[in-house]
C-alpha cells in the first residue's frame, strides 16, 4: 500500500500508517521547522547540517519555492512560510517527477496544487506513486486548524479555512483510492455567517463528493484508540466512486448501512443538488452515540478501548527526577510498535524548563486545584483572580487539607481561612486556562505550548517538556523533535517549534488505527 501525505507536520500521522504497511509517495508540509523533524526522523537526514558541498540530488527535503538556495540551508530551516515566493520568482528544487519520489515538498498546498496543474507530466506520474499502471492508495492529512477549534478565534474568513478545500482539490486530480482528512471537533460546531449556520464539515463533505468521494464522516476520541489524551477529532473517510460496490459486495449489514447513507449524500450532489444540513451522519463515538457502529465493522480499529483508558501517569510517570521508575505498559508499546527502545539516559527532548518561586508556587495550587470539587475550585480561582475575598466553610475544609510550596523546597499546611485566602490573593495570573494535569486521567485536548499545563506529582513544580507531551501524543522515545524548543509573541504566527509540533500532530497510535480501518476497507476490494 502506498499513500501520500499532506500538511504532515513533523510526522505522527505518517509514523501510524508506516507502522501498518503504507509506503510514502509524498510528502507536503508548509512548515520549514516542522519539515526538519520529518526529514530527521523519516529519511534520516540533519538538514541543520547540510553544506554548500552536500549533494542536492540526494536532499529528500525539496522546496517549492523559497528565497533562498540550497546552499542557504539554515536560512531557509528559519524562513517565514508566508514570505515563500511567488512560482517562478524564488528558488525551487524540483525539476522532475524523481524530485517528488519518497520525498517531502516544503511550500503550500495551494501553491503546489497550482504547480501541479502546470506540469501535468509530473502530475501524472505522481497519479500512479510512480509506478508503471499502479494508482496512489491513499491521500491523508490533517488541515491546519486553529480557526476551527473551539479554544482558537474561530473566524470564519481565515486565510487557513480554504485549506480542507485544497486538501480535495488535490484529492481530484490525483485521483487515489481513498482519501483520509483529520481536524479538530470544532470543525463540527456552526459559525454564525451572515446570520446562518455555516457547518464546515459539511461543506467540506461537499467538496470530497464535488471530486468523485463518497464521504464517511465521523467524531472519535483517540484515547479509543489508545492515546493517553482525551482528543476528539473530526474524521472524513472519502471512498472513490467506483469502488464504492466491491465494497458494498464485501461488507456486513451493518457496515451497509453506514455507506448507503453516505452513497445518498454523494448521489445527490452528483446530481447537482444541494442537500440541506442533517441530510449526511457523522457517526460519533465521542458522545457514545453510535458504539455499535465502530464495534464490529471496518471502523472497529477506532474503538481499541471502550474502558480503562491509558492515563498521564502511565504515559510520563518514569520521566520523573526520581530514579528507579519503569516504564508501563503504555510506553513499552508505542517504543515497540514504532520505534526502538533505548536506555533513559539517552532520551532527547527532556529538557527541562526553568520556573520561578512564584510560578511554582502558582503550580502546586494548580496541583491542589485539580484534586478538590469544583465549588471548591471556583471559589479559589475567584479569589486568586482577584473577584472575592471570601471562601465557604466546605471549601476551606478541602484546601486546608494540603501543603502549599511558601519558600524554595519548603511547604506548609494553613490553619487560618484569612491567611489561606491571603496567600491565594498573591498569586493572580493572566494565565487562567492553566491547570495541572491529572496523573489517573487522560491528558486535556490542549496541549500545544510549555504553558498549558504543568505536571501533577508533588515534587515535579514545572511544566512539561517536549518529550513528555510526545508520550502523551503516543510518540516513541526514538523520535527526535527538531528546530528551536518554543517560541512567542508575533513569531508564534509562523513558527511552528518542538511543542506545538507534537501539539498539531495526529497522534502516532490514531494514525495507526486509522491506517487499519484503511487496510479493512482495502481488503473489502
Amino acid at each position: 500500500m502506498n499513500h501520500i501525505e499532506l500538511f504532515a507536520g513533523c510526522g505522527g500521522l505518517s509514523l501510524g500508517l508506516d507502522s501498518v504497511g503504507f509506503e510514502l509517495v509524498m510528502a507536503n508540509e508548509l512548515s520549514p521547522m516542522a519539515a526538519e523533524t520529518f526529514a530527521y526522523n523519516f529519511f534520516g537526514q540533519n538538514l541543520a547540517q547540510n553544506t554548500v558541498n552536500d549533494d542536492k540530488t540526494k536532499n529528500k527535503a525539496v522546496w517549492l519555492s523559497s528565497s533562498y538556495d540550497y546552499a542557504s540551508m539554515p536560512s531557509r530551516l528559519r524562513e517565514d512560510p508566508r514570505t515563500y515566493p511567488e512560482l517562478g520568482k524564488g528558488f525551487c528544487d524540483i525539476a522532475q517527477g524523481s524530485d517528488l519520489k519518497g520525498n517531502l515538498v516544503v511550500g503550500s498546498i495551494v501553491e503546489l496544487n497550482k504547480w501541479l496543474e502546470k506540469n501535468e507530466n509530473i502530475l501524472s506520474q505522481l497519479k500512479t506513486g510512480f509506478m508503471p499502471k499502479g494508482e496512489v492508495d491513499l491521500v491523508s492529512g490533517g488541515p491546519p486548524c486553529q480557526s476551527f477549534s473551539m479554544a482558537g478565534l474561530r473566524q470564519l474568513s481565515n486565510d487557513r479555512n480554504i485549506l480542507p478545500w485544497e486538501f480535495a482539490k488535490f484529492v481530484g486530480m490525483i485521483k487515489p483510492k481513498f482519501a483520509l482528512l483529520e481536524n479538530v471537533t470544532g470543525i463540527l460546531r456552526a459559525f454564525n455567517h451572515n446570520g446562518a449556520s455555516f457547518y464546515a464539515w459539511f461543506e467540506v463533505a461537499k467538496a470530497f463528493s464535488e471530486v468523485g468521494y463518497i464521504p464517511v464522516c465521523l467524531h472519535i476520541n483517540a484515547r479509543f484508540a489508545g492515546v493517553a489524551q482525551n482528543r476528539p477529532r473530526f474524521i472524513l473517510i472519502g471512498i472513490r466512486a467506483d469502488l464504492y460496490k466491491p465494497i458494498i459486495r464485501s461488507s456486513t449489514t451493518v457496515e451497509v448501512s453506514i455507506l448507503e447513507r453516505s452513497k445518498v449524500f454523494f448521489d445527490r450532489i452528483s446530481a447537482g443538488e444541494t442537500p440541506e444540513y442533517g441530510t449526511l451522519p457523522c457517526l460519533d463515538i465521542v458522545n457514545k452515540k453510535d458504539i455499535s457502529f465502530f464495534e464490529s465493522t471496518f471502523l472497529s480499529p477506532l474503538l481499541k478501548k471502550k474502558s480503562d483508558f491509558y492515563t498521564v501517569k502511565d504515559a510520563i510517570d518514569d520521566l520523573r527526577a526520581e530514579s528507579g521508575l519503569c516504564t508501563s505498559s503504555y510506553v513499552d508499546n508505542i517504543n515497540r510498535i514504532f520505534g526502538i527502545e533505548i536506555e533513559p539516559k539517552s532520551i532527547l527532548n527532556h529538557e527541562l524548563r526553568r520556573n520561578g518561586e512564584l510560578v511554582q508556587r502558582r503550580f502546586r495550587i494548580y496541583q491542589i486545584l485539580s484534586s478538590v470539587t469544583n465549588h471548591s475550585k471556583k471559589e479559589a480561582k475567584k479569589v486568586i483572580s482577584g473577584k472575592s475575598n471570601e471562601l465557604s466553610d466546605s471549601a476551606y475544609e478541602e484546601l486546608v487539607a494540603y501543603d502549599y510550596l511558601v519558600g524554595v523546597g519548603e511547604y506548609k499546611k494553613f490553619s487560618d481561612k484569612l491567611e489561606l485566602i491571603k496567600y491565594l490573593n498573591e498569586h493572580s495570573t493572566r494565565k487562567q486556562t492553566q491547570k495541572a494535569l491529572v496523573a489517573s486521567q487522560p491528558a486535556p485536548a490542549a496541549l500545544s505550548i510549555p504553558d498549558d499545563a504543568c505536571h501533577y506529582h508533588h515534587d515535579e513544580l514545572r511544566t512539561l517538556t517536549v518529550r513528555e507531551m510526545a508520550r502523551i501524543q503516543s510518540f516513541p522515545d526514538s523520535f527526535v523533535f527538531r528546530s528551536k524548543i518554543t517560541t512567542g509573541g508575533q513569531m508564534r504566527k509562523f513558527e511552528v517549534p518542538q511543542y506545538t509540533q507534537v501539539g498539531n500532530a495526529v497522534p502516532p497510535l490514531l494514525g495507526r488505527a486509522l491506517g487499519e480501518v484503511i487496510c479493512n476497507l482495502i481488503k473489502k476490494l
